[in-house]
Parts: C-alpha cells; sequence; structure tokens
C-alpha cells in the first residue's frame, strides 16, 4: 500500500526505476567491449583504466537505482540503503585495488580489501533486515532456515573453499581472509534459499536472481583468490564482468517490488524431506573431515546443521504431542469431560462405514433451564457435572455417552435392538431421577428421551441425530419421557424450525402486538384493570394467540425478547392513558426466568426513571412457582419492585405450590384465583369453597383479590357475596386492541354514571385468554 502511494505520487521516480532496471547491463556490455578492444593484455595499464572507469559508472548506476527505489518504496528504505551503502563501499575498495595495480604489484590482502569485507557484511545486514512478513516466525521456522543455510554452506563451501588452501597454505590473514569472502557469499545464498524455503521470501523470479547473484559473487571470490600464484592480484576481463553481473542480479532482485507471503499448512512431509537432507549431508561432510581453517570451515556449519536439526526434531515432538492433546480437547467437552458432538458424530459415521448396527438415544434434561436461571449458571454447571457422571458409571464401556451442549446428551450404542435401547433409557432416565443435592435444595430432575436406529439407507451421523432429536421432541411434547423415532413426526418437527425462525422474526419485525382484556369492581361495576395480552399477527396465519407460540418461543430462548416487546408497547401505552387523563396502574407477568433472570427488572426500572406517570401505576404478576427454584433470589427480585413503587400480585393462585408465607413474608398487593376454580363455581360446591376461603384470607391480609375466568352473568352473582374484588373474562369483556382500551373505558362510564375510579391495568404477557 505505501509503495503504491510512492509510486503514485512519484511518476518521475517511477519512470527513472523502470530506466535504471537496464542500465547497468547496458553499461556493463559497453564496457566489457571497450576493454576487449583497448591494445594490452587483462593487466595492462590502459585495461585497468578502462575497467576502473566502467566499474565506476557502473557501480555509481547501481546505488543511484537502489536510492530512486528506496525513496519510492518507504517500507522497504533502511533495507534498500543497507545494500546501497554495501555496493558503494565495494566499488570504493575495488576501485583502490584497481588504481594501485596501476602503479605497483599489489599483495593479497591489499587495504582496499577490507572495505570489500565490511560490503558484504552490510549485504547480509540487507538480507536479515529485508522482511516482507509482518508476523512474527516461529522458533520452529529459525530452525528451519538455520538448517537450510549450514546445509547450503556446507555443500558450496567445500569446492569453493578447498583449493584455497593450496593458494594461501601459509594461513594467517590472507587465509582467513580468502575463506571468508567466499563462505560469506555462500552464507548469503543460503539464507535466501532457507527464505525462500521457510516461505519468508516469495519463491519468485527476485528471489531467483538473488540466489544467482551470491553465488556467483561466491564463485568470482574464489576464482579471483585461486590466481594468486605469487600472492599478487590477477584479475581478467570475464572475472571482472561476472562481478559486475552478479551486482547487477542482486540489485535487480532486490529493487523488485516485495509481497506478503502467507506460508501454506506443512504437513510435516516438507519439514521432513528438509532435516533428513540436511542432516545426511553435513554427515557427510563430517565424514569427510577436511584439514585445515577450510575445512573448520565446512565443519562448523555441519555441527550447526545437526544441532539444528536436533532443536527442530525436539520441536517437532512437541508438537506431536500438543496436537494430540489438542486433538483430545476438540473431541472434549470441557464441563464433563465427556466426549462432545464433533467426538460423537466421529464415532457414528465410523459405525456406518463399517456398516455396523447402531443406534443413537437423545436426553435432554426437563426443566434444567429453570434450575439454571433462577440457581445461577455455576450451579447449573455442577447439577450437569454430577448427572454426567451418574449417566457414565451406569452404562457399558461400549456404549459412547456424549455431551452435545447444554442439557444434551446423546448416546451411541453398538446395538439396533430396539428393546435394549429402551431398556437403556429408562436406566439413565431412573439415575437421574435419583435425589440431587445442591447449595442446601434437593432436586430430582427427569429427562425426555429420543431413540433412532440405523437405517439401510443412512449415511450420515447427522441424520440419526436428527431423527433423534424430533423423537425426543415428541416426548418431551407428550410427556411420554421416551420415544422411538416416527417417520409421521418428521414434518412436524420441520414445523417447528419454521415456526420457531418465523417467531425470531416477528420479535425483530414488530409482528407482536399486545391485546388488553378489562377487569372490573364487583360492586360497582367501574373498570379498575386492563390485563395485557400478547399477540402474533402472522403474515399469512393473521392473529394468533398466546397458546399458539408462546410454548415455542420458551423452547428457542427468545421468552425474554418477548417480554421486552411487550414492556416496551406497555410502557408506551400507559404513558399515553396517563397523558389522557386515566389514572390505571400497568403489571407485569413475568415468568421465574424473567423475574430472577436480571434482564428485564433492569429495563423496568430504567423506564420508571423517565417515566411521565407514578411507579404505582405498574403492577408485575408472578406465579407462584418464582418461589420454588430459588425463594431467596425472587424475594429480591419483588422487594426490587417494591422500593420503586410497582405493585406486585399472585397470578394463578391455587394452582402451584401455595403457601401462606409467601403473603406473610412477600411484598404482594393482589391475589388473582386461577379460572379453573371460577368457571365453574356457580355448578361446583368444592369450587365455590375454595374461593369464598381465599377471599377471606385476602380479606385478613389486606389483599385485592381478582376473580379470571368470569364468563356468564351466574359466575359474577355467585362471586359478589363472597368478597371478590375484581371480576375479568368474558362476561366482562373480550381482548382488545390498545386503540380500543380508552374508547371501551369512556363507554363503560357513562353506562355506570360515574368515574372509572382507580383503574389498574394488569399487564400478563402470558395470558391464555382470548
Amino acid at each position: 500500500m505505501a509503495a503504491a502511494r510512492a509510486d503514485a505520487a512519484s511518476p518521475a521516480l517511477a519512470r527513472a526505476d523502470r530506466a535504471l532496471a537496464w542500465a547497468p547491463w547496458l553499461v556493463l556490455a559497453l564496457g566489457a567491449g571497450t576493454a576487449a578492444l583497448v591494445p594490452g593484455d587483462s593487466g595492462s595499464t590502459p585495461v585497468r583504466i578502462t575497467l576502473v572507469v566502467t566499474l565506476g559508472v557502473f557501480f555509481t548506476t547501481l546505488v543511484v537505482r537502489l536510492l530512486v527505489v528506496a525513496a519510492l518504496r518507504p517500507a522497504r528504505r533502511v533495507p534498500l540503503l543497507f545494500l546501497a551503502g554495501a555496493v558503494a563501499v565495494w566499488a570504493v575498495g575495488s576501485a583502490s585495488v584497481s588504481l594501485g595495480q596501476t602503479v605497483t604489484a599489489v599483495t593479497f590482502p591489499a587495504p582496499g580489501e577490507f572495505l570489500c569485507f565490511a560490503s558484504y557484511l552490510a549485504m547480509a545486514a540487507f538480507l536479515l533486515v529485508d522482511r516482507p512478513r509482518r508476523s512474527p516466525l516461529t522458533g520452529a521456522v529459525w530452525l528451519e532456515a538455520l538448517v537450510v543455510c549450514g546445509a547450503a554452506v556446507c555443500l558450496a563451501a567445500f569446492p569453493l573453499l578447498m583449493p584455497l588452501t593450496t593458494t594461501f597454505g601459509s594461513g594467517g590473514v590472507a587465509l582467513l581472509l580468502a575463506v571468508a569472502y567466499p563462505l560469506i557469499n555462500v552464507v548469503m545464498f543460503g539464507v535466501v534459499l532457507a527464505q525462500v524455503l521457510v516461505r519468508h521470501r516469495e519463491p519468485s523470479l527476485a528471489s531467483v536472481a538473488l540466489l544467482l547473484g551470491f553465488l556467483g559473487l561466491a564463485v568470482a571470490d574464489s576464482t579471483f583468490l585461486l590466481g594468486h600464484d605469487d600472492g599478487t592480484y590477477s584479475t581478467s576481463l570475464v572475472l571482472a564482468a561476472l562481478w559486475g553481473a552478479s551486482f547487477a542480479l542482486v540489485v535487480a532482485g532486490a529493487c523488485e517490488r516485495r509481497v506478503s507471503v502467507v506460508a501454506p499448512e506443512d504437513d510435516g512431509i516438507r519439514s521432513a524431506v528438509l532435516l533428513a537432507s540436511a542432516a545426511g549431508l553435513a554427515l557427510v561432510m563430517l565424514m569427510v573431515d577436511p584439514p585445515g581453517l577450510v575445512g573448520w570451515s565446512v565443519k562448523i556449519p555441519a555441527l550447526v546443521t545437526l544441532v539444528g536439526v536436533g532443536a527442530r526434531m525436539t520441536i517437532a515432538l512437541r508438537e506431536a504431542r500438543g496436537a494430540a492433546e489438542a486433538m483430545r480437547l476438540s473431541m472434549t467437552d470441557e464441563l464433563t469431560g465427556l466426549p462432545n458432538r464433533r467426538a460423537l458424530l466421529s464415532v457414528v459415521d465410523t459405525r456406518l462405514r463399517s456398516e455396523r448396527s447402531i443406534g443413537v438415544v437423545l436426553l435432554d434434561l426437563d426443566g434444567f433451564k429453570d434450575v439454571n436461571d433462577s440457581l445461577g449458571h455455576m450451579v447449573g454447571d455442577e447439577v450437569l457435572v454430577t448427572l454426567a457422571h451418574r449417566m457414565r458409571a451406569n452404562l457399558d464401556h461400549r456404549i459412547t455417552l456424549a455431551r452435545l451442549g447444554g442439557d444434551e446428551f446423546a448416546l451411541v450404542v453398538p446395538s439396533d435392538d430396539v428393546l435394549s435401547l429402551h431398556e437403556t433409557a429408562q436406566r439413565l432416565r431412573t439415575v437421574l431421577k435419583d435425589r440431587l443435592r445442591v447449595r442446601g435444595l434437593d432436586l430430582s430432575l427427569d429427562a425426555s428421551v429420543g431413540i433412532t436406529v440405523r437405517q439401510p439407507e443412512d449415511q450420515s451421523s447427522t441424520e440419526l441425530l436428527r431423527r433423534a432429536d424430533i423423537a425426543m421432541y415428541q416426548a418431551k411434547q407428550t410427556g411420554a419421557g421416551t420415544l422411538l423415532f416416527d417417520p409421521a413426526h418428521d414434518g412436524l418437527a420441520q414445523h417447528r424450525l419454521s415456526r420457531s425462525e418465523a417467531l425470531r422474526q416477528a420479535v425483530t419485525t414488530g409482528q407482536l402486538v399486545v391485546w388488553y382484556q378489562p377487569q372490573v369492581d364487583a360492586r360497582t361495576g367501574g373498570v379498575v384493570a386492563v390485563e395485557a395480552l400478547v399477540r402474533w399477527r402472522h403474515p399469512t396465519e393473521g392473529l394468533l394467540s398466546p397458546v399458539a407460540f408462546l410454548a415455542d418461543a420458551r423452547a428457542s430462548g427468545l421468552m425474554a425478547e418477548v417480554t421486552e416487546v411487550v414492556l416496551r408497547r406497555v410502557l408506551a401505552d400507559t404513558r399515553r392513558w396517563a397523558e389522557a387523563g386515566f389514572t390505571f396502574r400497568v403489571a407485569m407477568n413475568w415468568a421465574p426466568p424473567e423475574l430472577v433472570g436480571g434482564r428485564i427488572l433492569p429495563q423496568l426500572i430504567s423506564a420508571l426513571d423517565d417515566a411521565t406517570f407514578p411507579a404505582d401505576r405498574l403492577m408485575v404478576e408472578v406465579t407462584e412457582d418464582s418461589f420454588l427454584a430459588e425463594p431467596e433470589r425472587a424475594r429480591e427480585a419483588l422487594l426490587e419492585l417494591r422500593r420503586h413503587g410497582v405493585q406486585v400480585a399472585i397470578d394463578d393462585y391455587g394452582t402451584g405450590f401455595s403457601s401462606l408465607s409467601y403473603l406473610r413474608d412477600l411484598p404482594v398487593q393482589e391475589i388473582k384465583m386461577d379460572r379453573s376454580f371460577i368457571t365453574p363455581v356457580a355448578t361446583d360446591e368444592r369450587s365455590r369453597m375454595i374461593v369464598q376461603t381465599t377471599a377471606q384470607m385476602a380479606r385478613a391480609f389486606g389483599l385485592r383479590l381478582v376473580a379470571e375466568g368470569v364468563e356468564d352473568q351466574a359466575a359474577a352473582a355467585e362471586l359478589l357475596p363472597m368478597g371478590v374484588d375484581v371480576l375479568q373474562g368474558f362476561h366482562v369483556a373480550r381482548p382488545m386492541p390498545a386503540s380500543e382500551v380508552a374508547p371501551w373505558v369512556r363507554r363503560r362510564q357513562a353506562e355506570r354514571f360515574g368515574s372509572p375510579g382507580t383503574t389498574t391495568i394488569s399487564l400478563d404477557a402470558f395470558g391464555q385468554q382470548g
């Protein structure tokens, strides 16, 4: 990106780069041709002067191109400047040696040689700094690069350096420098090769140019030094051309645009071949055991290569162990330690490929979501772990027990005997029903179980799991406990999935609406409440009552979202009615998960801070089972509502685990008798006695008593003398849209010749009426 911006901003520099790309080769060709035409041998003064002038122009061209490219590509400016400095220093050193030779014979090493040596060190720095990838390299990659580099040095150093022991047999600085020149070039060749092999440098023509350039420099240096029979310099035109061409190749490769390299996934074969080849080559070099300084120049890289191979193999073994552990963890449920869904599907697929008999049993804990929501996820996790260990301890070792997620478990049984599968399922349900004590509470859970067996046409593990899931859902819906998959239920499962997705869309697209059913004072007939009932305005099925979709909402985990929709609608309607002069209070019926879940209550409290109506206009209705799972959390939630002025009612009173202590200890202002007691009150003596006793108790506690399900005048006439305070049902009014509430209340006022008095709006997002 930076390079592209620079090119766009500096078209003149880009044109200069394109022109300078060919200039060095043109200068080199003209210089070599001119030197060939000059009279005298290659050692004559005219030829040497011609070569010095040619190399001066040639190296100037290289340095200028490097500076231009450095200006064009800021991201690579530092490495290119290193290389430009290396070329310039080498040119100065070479020129000083050549000019010295025009005056007198110069022995090796001349003072200018140390500049050439410094030039090679700068080129090595260029390779190390020129890093196209921004991602850090791992230790394994560094070791592979070291191994490749060491092996390349071993391979190239032996034929290049061994002849030098004869030429510089006396040793000393001359031999050390003679060995260092080609050795550094070979090392740089190995570095580039290693970068390409470990995907740190792109395999391209630019990389090939660098490799050929450094290899050419190594050959040129070795050939040049081998010509020192008498210890003085001897340079030929061909050798000068080889040096020039090598430098031109290095600069050309360096000036090409670099691209980031994404290393492919290594299957291990490439690394194994690389390490084995390098180790074999290093061992051969050590067995040859070349003598002297040159020998050590070969043996040290060989030893480094073997150490690198050993270290890389150690890392490979550790990676293999880590991969095996990662594979194990990827197939294991983190919470329970059982196999997970991936492991289960793998087991099923293996048995399907082997055409062996197989049965799949899917088990879903009944009521676990309430435990999780009420007692918290930590307690829920404890329950899952305990139950998982119980089930595993009661199963044959040939049966695979896996946790699919949440409260779902699955078994892979090496049998298609339906009777045996049923017995296994019943045994697990018995185990689950054993009392479980958690945080001072005794819990006893059951499970819904779906069973399926392999069919001849089965090819996929997911198909068996899908059929078991359908059977499990039917068992849960019907209360059968355990069911074998029935093909007739397949369409019902598809409908369930479709309904859940449609409901998800309904929540987000405004298809859910709220209707209201009025409540009236039993004595005066004045309106004292309206209860909110959620409706789904389905695009194709019309207006759906709660019974048509709330169970699906709960099963799909959308109940909180539905409650939020109702809460927003109710708050808006309450504000509008308050502005119109009505004074009814508003309450909402929350199921236990919404009451103690920590999501809905904060939203209501936050809304009350900005409300334009008093908080005591609202009432929250809760069912008795809200206090069973975690009574303390439910109590805290109700107290929080009362602290903010919201009133509380007990809904469906008499159908759950009724306790007088709730009415004594909790901040309750109203109880609503369930319709199962109200509807038959005119004909059933026992229902009449229950209602009458409850009314007396409500008066003693100072609570309002609401009779829900008043369907006719006979029931209303029976309830009035019993002391019931409020009536609700079709006899009073059917549910109506929010826009019709105010006109209906005004008509009611006119019929009763008085104001409606204090009106309560009871919001039950989970009502079953209408």
